[in-house]
């Protein structure tokens, strides 16, 4: 069965909106995001686009910084010095990747912590790994736990869960996530001996490699859960091109217990659990 990231999503965004609006009754805070854009990339175009919609949909205030690609990294810096200092900006994105001469490191922990929604400052990176209920998470991950749950229930325990990646952005903070799920958590990466046999013992399998349909069906397990976080562009015979994750879905869908498909499966969630953190936020330090 296919997990539907988008149906998911908006029943988050549902949900959100509701606090958003309790926030708003009890203590006259609602919550505000601030989406930081340097440079003219069209992807990125796409993204902030998506999240200014989506953040104004469930009744926060979202506000949009565009800068030119030519923007030195001390005015960008300066920029987040006054939304860091402005008590009605509960959430600082920067979206990335930013141009090369702009430190991307210095400018994430430039962010206050407990405004960094995206969950990269390296003060929720620790609290993450400390299993500190402050850390602000990142996006992506918590995207895919709650579509894991989604098709297994809230009670993930003893799971064996495989980790194909080991970035900063999911294949790390995912573990964490899942360990604290009380999951037995492997994390798999291009070094990796036996990748097949490993892959083919996870009751969840999250692929975030970065490699066109990789995970091949006979890797994965009869029944288990697969969560499928590439977003890769190959080429078809008509010269468009096609969206595919990293793992063969035509394959591993008859096999998988439940599979996320791409597009429309992680992908819906990470700005979900991006107004998800400006909420939780504002709750905290509005």
């Amino acid at each position: 069965m296919n997990i539907d990231g988008k149906a998911v999503a908006q029943e988050l965004r549902q949900s959100l909106a509701i606090e958003v609006k309790q926030l708003q009754d009890d203590r006259g805070i609602t919550p505000g995001l601030t989406v930081i854009l340097v440079g003219e990339d069209p992807a990125s175009q796409v993204y902030v686009r998506n999240k200014v919609r989506q953040t104004k949909e469930v009744g926060m205030i979202s506000n949009e910084i565009r800068m030119p690609a030519d923007t030195s990294q001390q005015a960008l810096l300066e920029e987040l010095t006054k939304l860091n200092n402005d008590p009605a900006v509960h959430g600082i994105l920067v979206q990335l990747p930013l141009p090369k001469h702009i430190d991307e490191a210095l400018v994430i922990e430039s962010i206050l912590p407990e405004k960094d929604v995206d969950g990269f400052h390296p003060m929720n990176s620790g609290r993450l790994a400390n299993g500190d209920a402050a850390a602000l998470v990142p996006c992506t991950p918590q995207g895919c736990v709650i579509l894991a749950k989604k098709h297994l229930g809230d009670n993930l325990s003893g799971k064996h869960a495989v980790i194909v990646g080991r970035s900063n952005i999911v294949g790390k903070p995912v573990a964490l996530l899942l360990l604290q799920e009380n999951c037995t958590v492997t994390i798999a990466h291009s070094r990796t001996e036996n990748l097949t046999d490993l892959c083919a013992s996870a009751d969840i399998l999250v692929a975030a490699v970065g490699r066109p349909e990789m995970i091949k069906g006979d890797w994965i397990k009869p029944g288990a859960t697969v969560i499928d976080v590439g977003i890769n562009r190959i080429a078809t015979e008509d010269g468009k091109g096609r969206l595919v994750g990293d793992v063969d879905y035509a394959e591993a869908e008859p096999v998988a217990g439940a599979i996320t498909p791409v597009p429309g499966g992680v992908g819906p969630m990470t700005i979900a659990c991006l107004l998800k953190n400006t909420v939780e936020a504002a709750r905290r330090f509005g």
